[in-house]
């Protein structure tokens, strides 16, 4: 990598929204260099959906086409490691600190996304993203109408619980972390929801339910609203405000991308109250410009 230089704009993270808002830049010849940990989100699932034109590929096939796109542009440099600290420079510039050097930004952008934090419940963690989903609209479909569980873990659960009727017969489990109104449980019914009370012991088989009173619920799928939490702590050693949504905390930023911090950009999921893939390919395109504009324009 190139080492004490300085250049236009450090992206940290090489996922979806990293790539898609290094390409602007690119084709704008700005200097861009791209650092990617290679930990992206959904590297549990076998399948992407929902992408237009990406329709059920795998996930990393669809990154390693992007990634060969991007370095066809002469101006971008790709470094595989992550970034261990970051702070404003004399000039106007930010100081990046790898594991393999430092260099000088102008801009940084973060992309490093989210890491998922699910119930501590046997066999829950080695099922993610293979028969324990989060998100309806990429998962919902494959399981043909089949059996579905929702594992409560707050909340967010119980909105889960009401837009999965779409995609198959479904069971609430509330795991003795979600409690029910009597409205709620109008709503569900109303929606077909069954509520199964009992504490979740374990998941075996493919989607197997285990209670605490020994019922088992053989499942096609099964979902849990993880909780979220940014996968670096870069946003919060610049000084960057935070939110806190129903499943987590994100990043928070103003209408192109900017952050509370002059300079520094952030997109896709750590910016962002819930996301999937094409909402951070939109959001890493409307960063990139907004990043090149803001070098243009000097705000």
């Amino acid at each position: 990598m190139v080492i004490d230089a300085r250049i236009d704009v450090a992206i940290v993270g090489g996922s979806y929204a990293g790539i898609s808002a290094a390409l602007p830049l690119a084709r704008a010849r700005r200097r861009v260099v791209v650092f990617d940990s290679g930990r992206r989100r959904n590297r549990f699932a076998a399948r992407a959906h929902g992408l237009m034109a990406q329709d059920g590929r795998p996930p990393g096939d669809i990154l390693d086409d992007a990634r060969e796109q991007l370095m066809a542009y002469p101006t971008v440099e790709w470094v595989d490691c992550g970034v261990d600290a970051a702070a404003p420079y004399d000039g106007g510039f930010f100081q990046v600190q790898t594991p393999r050097g430092r260099l000088w930004a102008q801009r940084l952008l973060l992309a490093t996304g989210v890491v998922d934090h699910l119930p501590e419940i046997p066999g829950l963690q080695e099922r993610w993203g293979k028969s324990v989903f989060h998100c309806p609209y990429c998962h919902g479909y494959e399981l043909q109408r089949g059996r579905i569980g929702v594992i409560a873990t707050g909340p967010a659960s119980l909105h889960q619980a009401m837009l999965l009727p779409e995609w198959g017969s479904v069971t609430l489990f509330p795991n003795d972390v979600l409690g029910i109104s009597a409205e709620e449980a109008g709503e569900l019914q109303g929606r077909g929801v069954r509520v199964q009370p009992g504490r979740v012991t374990r998941v075996s088989g493919l989607a197997m339910v285990h209670l605490d009173d020994d019922q088992r619920f053989d499942l096609e799928g099964i979902f849990v609203a993880s909780r979220t939490e940014p996968a670096s702590n870069l946003a919060e050693q610049l000084g960057c405000e935070h939110e806190e949504g129903p499943l987590g905390r994100f990043v928070k930023t103003g209408a192109m991308k900017e952050t509370t911090v002059p300079g520094v950009f952030a997109c896709g999921d750590l910016a962002r109250p819930m996301g999937n893939v094409a909402l951070a390919v939109g959001d890493g395109a409307l960063a990139g410009a907004a990043v090149h504009r803001s070098l243009v324009f000097g705000h």
